[in-house]
C-alpha cells in the first residue's frame, strides 16, 4: 500500500498525517530547495514509526562535470547555485546529507552516493532540453532576468 501526500514538508500533519504512521519516508530532490533540510528530516523522522526507514536524496551540483569543458555550462553553473542560495538552498545537498541527518538525531544511518550519466546523445538531447527550457521559461529565468544576474541574450 502506498500512499503519495503532497504537502509543507514542516507541517505534515496539517494534511493529515499522523505521528509515527508511516513505514517509509522518501524526499527525492527535495532537501537542496528549503531552508532548513535539518527541520524538514526531524518532521520526516517524526512521520515515521519506529523502526522503519526515512531516506532522502539530493542533488550536489558542484560535483557534476563534463567534458570537454564549456564556458556556457560553467556560467549556468555558477548561476543556478547564486540562485539557489538566493532562494534559501543549497545546491550543494548531497555532501551534507549525513551532517544534516546527525544533526537531525538519527543514529542509524546508511549513507550511499549514486550518480547519473547522460553520455548518449539521446541522454545528452533530453538533459539539455530540460534545463534549456528552465534557463529560458522557467522561474528561474525570470529571477535571473530580474535579479541583474543575466539578461536574455545571457540566457539564450
Amino acid at each position: 500500500h502506498t500512499d503519495l501526500v503532497v504537502g509543507d514538508v514542516y507541517d505534515l500533519q496539517a494534511v493529515g498525517i499522523e505521528r509515527e504512521s508511516f513505514d517509509v519516508v522518501h524526499a527525492h530532490q527535495v532537501l537542496q530547495h528549503v531552508p532548513d533540510p535539518v527541520g524538514a528530516l526531524r518532521a520526516m523522522g517524526a512521520v515515521c514509526k519506529p523502526g522503519g526507514i526515512v531516506a532522502a536524496r539530493d542533488s550536489d551540483y558542484h560535483a557534476a562535470t563534463w567534458f570537454p569543458a564549456v564556458s556556457g555550462l560553467d556560467r549556468w553553473m555558477e548561476l543556478y547555485q547564486t540562485i539557489a542560495r538566493s532562494n534559501g538552498g543549497e545546491p550543494d545537498a548531497g555532501r551534507r546529507m549525513l551532517a544534516w541527518a546527525r544533526s537531525a538525531g538519527f543514529q542509524d544511518i546508511v549513507p550511499s552516493a549514486s550518480l547519473w550519466c547522460y553520455a548518449t546523445p539521446v541522454d545528452r538531447e533530453w538533459w539539455g532540453g530540460l534545463w534549456a527550457d528552465r534557463v529560458t521559461k522557467s522561474a528561474f529565468a525570470g529571477q535571473a532576468r530580474s535579479s541583474g544576474l543575466a539578461t536574455d541574450e545571457d540566457l539564450a
